[in-house]
Formats: structure tokens, C-alpha cells, sequence
């Protein structure tokens, strides 16, 4: 599966999701994980409350399973979880991208929690859902 961070600097978790100029992709599994691409956003990402900001990096991420970010706002999050990605909010803008990826690996070669057995659900859409994504374009 693939697993997003939202970063400044490729090392930790230290974007807001919504003001992001950088996300960081990895492809994971119980064996470990390996970097797949930084995607980078341009333009005036702080300006609240634009909607259209956010709209390329839900398409860009759409193949992700989780994004870990250090905010993000109600609208961006809804958005996501529709779109079958899970946003998780890092516990600082300390916490490094690479801690998080050795957590996850153990945790797969476990017995995963609940909201990341749900996580790894292979995704649905049903044909309202692909009526509205048509409608928003």
C-alpha cells in the first residue's frame, strides 16, 4: 500500500495538509518500505477557505491508503475519507517520516488496530460516487 506525508523537509511530518508544497509517497509492506515520489504544489497555498487548493493533491494521493499530516481542515478530511484515504494526524512536527514507516511496518507483520485493518480495505466506488466526482470536475 502506498502511505503520504505531508513535509517541509522530507524528514518529518510538518505540513498542514491544505499548505503543503511537498508530499512525500512511500509503497509499504510487511517486509519493509521503500520511497516511490515527492509531489510538489505550487501557487498560494495558505489562503483559507480556497477550495480548489486542495483539489490536485486529492488527486494526486488518490492511490494512498493513509496520509499523515500535522493539521488539516474539516472539508480536506471529508474529502479523503470519501476518496478512500485515511488522514492521520502526527503526533508533533517532530515526529520523522521514518519512525513512522518502521511503526507501520511492525505493525502490518502483526495484528493491525481496527482503523488500519479498515484502512486496508481495497477501495469502492459505487456509481453515485463516480456520478459526483464527474460533477465536480
Amino acid at each position: 500500500m502506498k502511505i503520504a506525508f505531508t513535509t517541509s523537509d522530507r524528514v518529518h511530518i510538518n505540513a498542514h495538509f491544505g499548505w503543503a508544497k511537498m508530499i512525500d509517497v512511500y509503497e509499504i509492506t510487511d517486509e519493509g518500505y521503500h520511497f516511490v515520489e515527492t509531489l510538489t504544489f505550487e501557487g498560494e497555498l495558505k489562503e483559507d477557505g480556497n477550495e480548489d487548493k486542495i483539489t490536485p493533491k486529492l488527486e494526486a494521493i488518490g492511490d494512498c491508503t493513509i496520509i499523515y499530516v500535522t493539521a488539516i481542515g474539516g472539508s480536506a478530511a471529508a474529502r479523503l475519507i470519501k476518496k478512500g484515504v485515511t488522514p492521520v494526524k502526527a503526533r508533533s512536527e517532530e515526529e520523522e517520516i521514518s519512525e513512522v514507516l518502521n511503526k507501520l511496518v511492525k505493525t502490518l507483520k502483526g495484528n493491525p488496530p481496527p482503523w488500519l485493518r479498515k484502512a486496508l480495505q481495497p477501495k469502492t466506488t459505487n456509481f453515485a460516487d463516480e456520478i459526483e466526482d464527474e460533477a465536480t470536475v
